[in-house]
């Protein structure tokens, strides 16, 4: 039977080559979601590695919270650390040094980097052994007014040793001469972010910085790493941590392939969903080449071959299938890997990738799973083959002409679809981690889309009938063939309609959504938002330096001044970690509209008052709380705050954290220091136009890590962040849609196929050639139109499941878009037909009609 498999599958090698490629497309982006991921977090682990190697103990604080704070202060090492560290006898040389966010211009005045890229200011080691920069020019900064700047930088904004590059922090703008140009652990680029080296003293002004971020220590010889660690252990106060190199590189590389854990699980999902979108298209493959060799299968079962040979020999050709496919989508993953870091630094996500990394996960995962898949997408037609009996299969003389569902087809999709919309519910409204909500949904989507693939059958005629009556009014005789065609077999038309629905319904859910955050974030900023200005970071995301505001306020023509930070805090009784938001309690509400649920209308003026909080309504009834409850809080300075509910807010654009407290109180308890978002009033009688002018020219000068935008401004710059995430989208999802149109061909090919002689009977009653060209376009167009159709009915009802629970979210269909995707569908369906058309065309018609 080994040999009949492959003869079966070699017997076919178009349908062969077009099922192994819709296999190895899907495997491809898993393949290559591992090798890209990989590669970043081996570059992450060098440059961490090599920045540590002359460190035999390193000493750090202890942040509060175990994923970090939202806000951009993070805790320090005091000063005479340092000294009590060069006091103990086990240390030959110690070092402090700081390495944090600021903000570096290129010669045209403008913040340097690609997108969301950060800008870093680092300190200079005083100790050799310590250096993290490996000079390629010049020498390290020795002097105030001296810089050395990264390579990549450097390359990218033509700075050269000698020149000037101006930089700010905490402290306002000032202007470095370049002394060095240099690799971080000889790499050109840390990630993508730019990085200037100042003096330790300069780094430390700059960044506003009371205490060292890190101290590094080296063993005298004959003390080993372990045992330095213990003595400092043992001396230093429990706040601080004591590392070894090694351990201290291990957690900044972690630290890093957590946050970009996110990045990994999304791409997998986009693989996932192509994989998902070739399944179909498999199952279809085999569906249609088991039909068509009815009468092989049942000559075999005349000669002796059991149902059991029959059924291995089709899902060993799955199996071969699976295989081969698999492993040319490791090889295509491989080809795959850099323009997905392309694809990313377009986006504003520059990361490094130095060389390829392939673990032997890598090739374990993609290709059993592409194997798994293949051969559970052939069981189906397998079990399908065994069920025909021998004398059934011989008397077989053409495929059926007609198709039917059976009732348990039937029942199966309705509880498949029943079971989907149960599982998305669950995951969006119930109770749970995320991770497992999360699953939920994507294991409801899943079922969701198979139940209603299995449903679609139902449908094939009125959608073709209702496409195909233009179709024939434009197309004539051709367009009615086509659209009868379509109608024979709506099983076959389903399944090959489906793969194409789950792309379309998947773009027109992103659409739908990114649509629906455009309008909510207009609606949240035009309704809420009194104040003529937002003072943000000129990256649009990350927090500035807490001199900003104080400075904004002493220009003519402003009113009221309120800031926002943000931070992270662990309440008592309650999982996970919980955002705070710090707010100027006499300026906030002259600046936005602030709507309290419960307790006095004043509430947010009432913060002034230490250890009072306001909550987010959303909060309060998920856990219970009331007006005068008591929480206790533990906050990244890891001291536990007890904090007096004294209101409740109804805060649909989302800008408070579930709990709010006053600056005062978050500098205090939570040494949260950077501003977040400004927002500026103008005095009454002012100009707007001149206020907002001299605070440009104020911040350009002084601060250009912020900038001012008007109301507009910001909406048109929060909508542009929304396209560029949706652009990415679509490219990733666009994979999905590439397969889905293999589907079509693979299908209109096999059809092809399995109508020679009705093709041959056409050419021999005059239809040219061109006739049958369109005749099979015009049915991948109707087949097409029909995924197009449903999966943008699929992808309104998804949207409008997931945005439900999303409160203060205002859900937008722009019908115009939709419509076009739908088109475009329709044109994709002809880019497919172009091959098959053309194979129709080119049959020879004695050859066809003594086909059999």
């Amino acid at each position: 039977m080994t040999r009949v498999a492959l003869r079966g599958l070699f017997a076919r090698r178009l349908r062969l080559f077009l099922t192994l490629l819709a296999v190895a497309l899907g495997v491809a982006l898993i393949s290559a979601t591992y090798i890209f991921t990989d590669t970043i977090n081996a570059s992450f682990d060098r440059i961490f590695q090599e920045t540590q190697k002359g460190t035999d103990a390193a000493v750090t604080a202890k942040q509060g919270l175990s994923t970090g704070d939202e806000g951009g202060t993070t805790r320090t090492v005091p000063f005479s650390v340092l000294k009590q560290v060069r006091a103990n006898p086990d240390v030959l040389v110690a070092d402090g040094s700081v390495f944090d966010i600021g903000t570096i211009l290129g010669k045209d005045g403008k913040r340097v980097g690609n997108g969301g890229a950060p800008n870093f200011i680092a300190s200079t080691a005083t100790a050799p052994r310590f250096e993290g920069f490996k000079l390629d020019a010049g020498h390290h900064p020795r002097a105030a007014d001296e810089a050395l700047v990264d390579k990549a930088t450097a390359d990218k904004e033509g700075f050269k040793v000698g020149g000037t590059v101006a930089v700010t922090g905490a402290a306002p703008r000032k202007v470095f001469r370049i002394v060095g140009i240099g690799s971080i652990a000889g790499a050109d680029s840390f990630g993508g972010a730019a990085v200037v080296q100042l003096t330790t003293p300069e780094a430390l002004r700059m960044l506003g910085k009371t205490g060292y971020d890190s101290i590094s220590a080296a063993a005298k010889p004959g003390v080993t790493q372990e045992a330095l660690v213990r003595s400092l252990r043992a001396e230093l106060p429990r706040a601080l941590d004591v590392r070894t190199g090694k351990q201290e590189a291990d957690k900044q590389s972690k630290d890093i392939a957590d946050q970009l854990g996110f990045l990994k699980t999304a791409l997998l999902a986009f693989a996932g969903i192509a994989l998902f979108v070739g399944a179909f298209i498999i199952f279809n493959s085999f569906s249609i080449t088991v039909q068509q060799r009815l009468r092989e299968l049942g000559l075999l079962r005349t000669i002796g071959a059991s149902r059991r040979q029959v059924l291995w020999s089709v899902v060993l050709e799955g199996l071969l299938v699976g295989i081969v496919g698999s492993l040319l989508g490791l090889a295509l993953g491989l080809a795959l890997a850099p323009l997905l870091r392309a694809l990313f630094v377009a986006a504003g996500i520059d990361l490094p990738s130095n060389g390829l990394v392939v673990e032997q996960r890598t090739i374990i995962v993609p290709l059993v799973v592409g194997t798994v898949v293949t051969v559970f997408s052939s069981l189906v037609p397998a079990v399908r083959a065994t069920r025909v009996s021998p004398m059934a299969s011989l008397r077989t003389a053409a495929i059926p002409t007609t198709a039917h569902v059976s009732r348990k087809t039937t029942i199966a999709a309705i509880v498949l679809s029943v079971v989907g919309i149960v599982l998305i519910c669950l995951g969006l409204f119930g109770s749970g981690s995320s991770s497992s909500r999360l699953a939920s949904t994507g294991a409801g989507v899943a079922v969701a889309f198979v139940g209603v693939a299995l449903l679609t059958p139902f449908f094939i005629r009125p959608l073709a009938s209702l496409m195909g009556r233009p179709v024939e009014r434009i197309a004539g005789f051709p367009g009615r063939l086509a659209r009868e065609n379509a109608e024979r077999l709506p099983s076959r038309t389903a399944a090959t309609a489906a793969a194409l629905m789950i792309g379309v319904a998947l773009v027109t859910f992103a659409t739908i959504f990114a649509a629906g955050a455009r309008s909510t974030i207009k609606s949240a900023v035009e309704d809420n938002l009194t104040a003529a200005f937002v003072v943000q970071n000129s990256d649009g995301f990350s927090p500035y330096s807490p001199a900003v505001l104080p400075a904004v306020r002493k220009v003519p023509g402003t009113g009221a001044v309120a800031g926002l930070t943000s931070s992270r805090a662990q309440v008592k009784g309650v999982s996970g970690d919980q955002s705070v938001t710090g707010v100027d309690p006499a300026t906030m509400p002259h600046v936005w509209k602030v709507v309290v649920d419960e307790g006095p209308d004043d509430a947010i003026q009432r913060l002034v008052t230490p250890g009072t909080t306001v909550v987010r309504k959303q909060y309060a009834e998920s856990h219970h709380t009331k007006v005068g409850d008591t929480l206790v809080v533990r906050t990244p300075t890891r001291r536990g705050v007890p904090l007096r509910v004294i209101a409740t807010l109804d805060d649909k654009a989302a800008l408070f954290g579930n709990l709010t407290i006053s600056n005062a109180e978050m500098r205090r308890q939570f040494g949260e220091l950077k501003t977040a978002f400004g927002f500026v009033d103008v005095a009454p009688g002012a100009d707007q136009d001149a206020v907002q002018q001299r605070i440009s020219r104020l911040l350009d000068a002084r601060f250009p890590q912020a900038e001012v935008k008007t109301q507009k401004e910001f909406i048109d710059q929060q909508s542009g962040q929304v396209n560029k995430l949706l652009g990415l989208i679509y490219a990733l999802l666009s994979l999905a849609i590439i397969v889905s149109l293999f589907g079509i061909v693979n299908t209109l090919v096999l059809s092809i196929s399995e109508r020679t002689q009705e093709i041959g009977m056409l050419r021999a009653v005059g239809t040219t050639q061109r006739q049958v060209r369109r005749i099979v376009r015009w049915e991948a167009v109707i087949t097409a139109l029909i995924g197009g159709i449903i999966g943008a009915l699929m992808g309104i009802v998804l949207a409008v499941l997931f945005t439900r629970p999303l409160d203060g979210f205002t859900l937008s269909i722009p019908v115009g878009t939709i419509i076009v995707l739908v088109i475009l569908s329709g044109l994709a369906g002809v880019l497919a037909a172009a091959l098959p058309a053309r194979r129709a065309a080119k049959l020879d018609v004695l050859d066809a009609l003594a086909y059999e």
